[in-house]
């Protein structure tokens, strides 16, 4: 018997995010199935788009086990409240933790820098959407740290919102650092949408392309996945 595993996504109105985000799920059923675990990935949002997030799990057939998988970054208010809410509404069901803090996904960032031809003075500023949950504060700060160490310099912080500093001030910041000949925005994010558009008029002289397309985030993706499980493969 397949497991059910609810891919659950934000939801954005932006077409190409979307797309994204559709082959984000069926890259990770793919992975899953290369490592030898039989899926059913249903499709689950938390805001924007429907179907909603409880009403899938509500769906689901009885006495067969689950596991909502968040496509999301970070530790935040989806992953602690709307996701544990619907995962507790159910028996049988269990939450994957979010896709981040991953090194992995350092290095997707580090190659979308280059992509970006970073250079000499160019002052690098990681960009997430934001929560206001410490955890999630400090998960965003890791992968920093380790993009950091990836492209052998300093990386700050900024946030879209709910979180400080908030993207346009950490460019500010950045571009008043001395010798600094650039800014570039590192886009914390798996897709287009509407944070993607603040970074782009956050006033950096680059903003990198999210996340995906990339198989890393599927392989991310299964990991948290067998880590809901209790599996290793």
């Amino acid at each position: 018997m397949p497991l059910h595993v609810v891919a659950c996504a934000h939801g954005t109105d932006d077409p190409a995010g979307r797309l994204l985000i559709d082959g984000l799920r069926a890259a990770s059923a793919a992975e899953a199935g290369r490592r030898g675990l039989e899926v059913r990935v249903h499709e689950a949002y938390v805001d924007v788009q429907q179907p909603a997030l409880d009403g899938v799990v509500a769906g689901l057939p009885a006495g067969e086990p689950a596991v909502v998988v968040p496509l999301l970054l970070s530790t935040g208010f989806h992953t602690q409240v709307d996701i544990r809410a619907a995962v507790d509404s159910r028996p049988g069901t269990r939450a994957a933790a979010a896709i981040g803090p991953d090194r992995r996904l350092a290095a997707v960032l580090a190659e979308r820098l280059t992509g970006a031809d970073i250079g000499d003075g160019d002052h690098v500023v990681l960009a997430s959407a934001g929560t206001r949950m410490d955890r999630g504060i400090q998960e965003v700060a890791q992968v920093a740290g380790w993009l950091s160490e990836e492209i052998g310099r300093p990386v700050t912080l900024g946030f879209g919102a709910a979180a400080e500093p908030r993207i346009g001030a950490a460019v500010e910041a950045a571009r008043a650092v001395p010798g600094c000949r650039r800014v570039l925005i590192a886009s914390y994010l798996l897709a287009p949408g509407h944070f993607h558009s603040v970074l782009g008029r956050a006033g950096a002289d680059a903003v990198t392309a999210p996340l995906l397309p990339s198989p890393i985030v599927a392989e991310c993706v299964v990991d948290r996945l067998f880590g809901a499980l209790n599996m290793t493969r």
